[in-house]
């Protein structure tokens, strides 16, 4: 059993409010992005969001029941996470020898590339007829303009933005974390 004080219990529904929010924010930044992702096939992104989403659950699950496995796992997992966005990252502003035009991102199992490349803000976009005749039509022959902003843009923000939103839940962790060693009276995880 806990011991409460005064504060004790408003300061743990603290904790646990801001965390929960957090992790509500954290899970629709990786549903918009993993709608985003669909939309343009890009099937290695879809899966990491879709583990992404399912590991903020057993975060929030994990935070609003203070289960320090959930925690760990989850705190895992977001410094995968963050790896993973800083590989996009550099995928998208080709950094190291990676090139945003390779079927990295869709396995090569399609030809599609990401949909902001022909949908972003100010973006027009025109099909071109394909030279010779009896050509197959792709994402190929579509012709974009009047970009505001470029897509690998688009892309490397909301990559900064899933790394800020990790960095903020680390801290909310962590914070999470020393209220239950705190209260139970430990100084280290103790997993049931």
């Amino acid at each position: 059993d806990w011991q409460h004080g005064p504060g004790d219990i408003t300061f743990n529904r603290l904790v646990r409010s801001s965390g929960s929010i957090s992790t509500l924010v954290k899970e629709l930044a990786a549903l918009e992005r993993q709608i985003f992702d669909f939309l343009g096939f890009q099937w290695a992104p879809i899966l990491g969001n879709f583990l992404q989403i399912i590991v903020v659950i057993l975060g929030l699950f994990g935070t609003i029941q203070f289960r320090p496995r959930y925690i760990v796992v989850y705190t895992v997992w977001t410094a995968l996470w963050v790896t993973w966005n800083v590989f996009i990252i550099c995928f998208y502003l080709e950094v190291g020898g990676l090139s945003k035009e390779t079927d990295l991102m869709t396995f090569n199992i399609s030809m599609h590339r990401s949909w902001w490349r022909e949908h972003g803000p100010g973006c027009i976009r025109r099909v071109v007829r394909p030279s010779s005749p009896g050509t197959l039509d792709d994402y190929s022959y579509v012709s974009v303009t009047g970009c505001i902003i470029d897509f690998q843009y688009l892309e490397v923000i909301h990559s900064a933005i899933q790394i800020l939103l990790s960095s903020q839940m680390i801290c909310n962790t962590k914070c999470c974390t020393n209220t239950v060693l705190r209260k139970c009276g430990n100084t280290e995880l103790e997993f049931h």
